[in-house]
This record gives C-alpha cells, sequence and structure tokens, in this order.
C-alpha cells in the first residue's frame, strides 16, 4: 500500500505521500491508499480469518509508513510474528526486530476526491473474469513493458486470459499495464485474479476497471482510472448525484444509520430511511464526497469509514458543481422545448436536454464529451429543470 502511495504512474516523480488510510470494521480491516498521480486507488481488505488476536474494533485513521517500517516489514519471514495495533492516533507493529510506531498525519485532500469518484464508479462494475494465480502470472509476463504500453483490453479465452488492442463484449480495459506493478509481489502468495470492469461494446472509449488478488485471509484490489493521465480526484463521476436537491440532506439522515458496517445493503438502508433507493445512492455519493463510505467490488456493497472532512466540503471539492448553482441562482438558463441557452459571463452557451445526454456548445464538452462528467452548463440546466432554486 506504500509502494502505490509513494508512486506516480503518469510523469514520475520523487514520493511525496506514504499514508495509508486504515479503517476497522468490526470483522477486518481495510488499507486505502492513492498513487501520486492519483489514478491508481489500492485497497488490502485483511479478514477476519487472516488474523489471530483479540477483537477488531471500529474506527478510521491514516498513518505515515516511513523506510524504517518498510524495512521492518521487508525482513519478515513467512514463519514470523507479526503484531499490530491501530489506534486513533498511532499505528504500532512489531516484530522480531523490535517496535516501531508511527503518528497520525494529515490526509490529502486529492485522496478524498479520489475516494468520492472511486465509490460512484465502482458500483456499475461486474465480474468479467477470474483465473487462477498461474494464469495471473502468466497474463502479467505477457503484458508490454513500461515504455511501450498503451491502451489495453483483456479478454477471457477459455479459463485463462488474453490481451487485445480493441474492445470487445465482456473486455476489461487495462490503460497502463504497468499501474499493475503492485500485484507482482503478492501473485506468489495469491489464490485467483478477478477481473471488474463496466459493460462494455466494439467501439466502447477507454474505462476503469478493477483488479483483485485473492489470498489467503486476504484481498488486494486495484482500481485504475481509465487514462493513465487521469486522476480520479478529477473524473466528475459524483457531480450529478451530488446535484440532487435532496443529497445533503437525505445524507444527514443516512450519516446516523451507518454504524461502521463491513457491508452496507442499499435496499436495507432505503427502508430503514424511508426513501428510495436512487436517493440513497445519492446520498452515499454526497457520504463519499466526505469520505464517510467506500465500496467493495468483491462483495458488491458499500462500507462504512469516517474521514475528517465533512460532506458540506462536497462543492468546495466541486468547482463545477458550485459554479453550476451560481449560474442558476443568477436567471442564466433559458429553457424551450429541446434546447437550453445559458448565459455565462459575456458568453452564451447552448445546451441540448432531449436524449439521454446532454450536449453543450462549451470547450469543455468540446474536449471530453462527457467523459470526465458534465460541464457547468449542463448541471445548471438539469437543476433548472428540476426546479432547484439553491
Amino acid at each position: 500500500m506504500a509502494d502505490v502511495a509513494a508512486t506516480r504512474y503518469y510523469q514520475p516523480a520523487l514520493r511525496n505521500s506514504l499514508d495509508p488510510v486504515i479503517t476497522g470494521n468490526g470483522d477486518r480491516l481495510r488499507f486505502e491508499s492513492f498513487s501520486g498521480c492519483c489514478g491508481v486507488y489500492a485497497r488490502l481488505d485483511l479478514l477476519a480469518d487472516g488474523m489471530d488476536g483479540g477483537d477488531i474494533g471500529h474506527g478510521t485513521s491514516n498513518f505515515d509508513i516511513n523506510d524504517p517500517l518498510r524495512l521492518a516489514l521487508s525482513r519478515i519471514a513467512p514463519n514470523d510474528p507479526l503484531h499490530l495495533r491501530v489506534g486513533p492516533d498511532e499505528l504500532a507493529v512489531t516484530t522480531l526486530s523490535g517496535p516501531l510506531v508511527e503518528k497520525k498525519v494529515p490526509l490529502p485532500q486529492r485522496w478524498v476526491r479520489g475516494f468520492a469518484e472511486t465509490q460512484v464508479i465502482a458500483p456499475t462494475f461486474d465480474l468479467r473474469a477470474e483465473v487462477s494465480a498461474a494464469d495471473a502470472v502468466r497474463l502479467m509476463r505477457s503484458l508490454p513493458t513500461r515504455g511501450r504500453a498503451g491502451e489495453l483490453w483483456v479478454v477471457p479465452a477459455g479459463r485463462t486470459l488474453r490481451t487485445t488492442s480493441r474492445p470487445a463484449p465482456g473486455a476489461v480495459c487495462l490503460p497502463g499495464p504497468a499501474r499493475l506493478a503492485a500485484l507482482n509481489r503478492m501473485l506468489r502468495h495469491a489464490r485467483t485474479l478477478r477481473l471488474y470492469g463496466p459493460a462494455v461494446a466494439s467501439g466502447s472509449p477507454p474505462s476503469a476497471s478493477a483488479w483483485e488478488v485473492e489470498l489467503a485471509g486476504t484481498r488486494l484490489t486495484l482500481m485504475l482510472s481509465p487514462h493513465v493521465s487521469r486522476g480520479f480526484s478529477g473524473e466528475g463521476a459524483v457531480l450529478d448525484l451530488l446535484a440532487g436537491p435532496e443529497a445533503q440532506a437525505d445524507a444527514d439522515l443516512l450519516s446516523v444509520l451507518l454504524a461502521w458496517e463491513p457491508r452496507i445493503d442499499v435496499s436495507d438502508l432505503a427502508v430503514q430511511a424511508g426513501l428510495t433507493t436512487d436517493r440513497v445512492r445519492a446520498a452515499l455519493t454526497q457520504l463519499g464526497t466526505a469520505g464517510r463510505v467506500g465500496y467493495d467490488t468483491a462483495e458488491a456493497a458499500y462500507f462504512h469509514r469516517e474521514l475528517p472532512y465533512h460532506a458540506q466540503q462536497a462543492e468546495l471539492h466541486n468547482p463545477r458543481l458550485r459554479d453550476a448553482r451560481e449560474l442558476v441562482r443568477g436567471g442564466a438558463v433559458t429553457l424551450d422545448a429541446t434546447t437550453a441557452t445559458v448565459r455565462s459571463k459575456d458568453n452564451v452557451y447552448l445546451v441540448n436536454h432531449t436524449g439521454r445526454v446532454m450536449g453543450c456548445t462549451c470547450l469543455w464538452w468540446a474536449e471530453h464529451r462527457g467523459g470526465r462528467g458534465p460541464c457547468k452548463h449542463v448541471l445548471a440546466v438539469r437543476m433548472t429543470i428540476r426546479g432547484d432554486q439553491r
């Protein structure tokens, strides 16, 4: 986890952050981190049968993993004991070489935005392939070396996997194979490799994907952004859900119902809160923006965590959302039957609001075509159609 946090897979630079987030969910410990470029999200789930000790408590904190601790961990032999104690303010690790203590450190704000994006993107994934560790090793050895790797797709081929340069039904995108480097160290201990991704077809654009290695009592998951040059902190997948007028109020309601659950069932939560499942998902997105929920692809379920940020900071972290609200409050949107006119400063933009995907005449839409979330003009039009006033 520290290796991922220390690495920039796009425009490599010196390491700057080695502070995984650790959450106790009562039945497991979760370690989470982002790469320096925020394009790789990593999570290590240490399950109950992977530990021997006292009860696992509830809470979230983050600690620096410095070189002395990294060295001590690297020297542990297969049968050596490791004692781990995670508290609100420090992480204590004891090996045969002696004890080491790491203190709590500030959390990068980009990570909070990345946590919000990944928990919106990951629920769109389904399991696409599962292969043995031996087949996983063969796949990793067949991947292009650094400097020759472009956009690849991985498709099931019988009981194994093969790479292709084009998307096809059942394929999983692999943008930047070098970003899977953290898996190599784990494969000799692995049982299986599972691939997750959204549904794709011939001609589909690059998409995010998740790669999960299962070990004894442990799961390691790497989630890759759609492009090496794009970090999760700027994907914009949360904007539509955050823009709903009820999202903040619903999030406040749901926050009192979360009980450090390792598996949050959306349907059960909807019944408890008296809300529709769509409103629950929007509220979970709001809570995710504050880092309070994540998503586990292996169990297809949300989980509860707490980070030192507040849901009210959602707009601070998403300037497009803040700007869209300003446009609505300023009466900048004029609707007609098929097209909306949005006046922003000295410019006028047209938004077609008749189709499933709204298009805009602004530069953002021309560059990204909706691939990084809606522009502020589309958001403002959707708010106006709904009758939002704030």
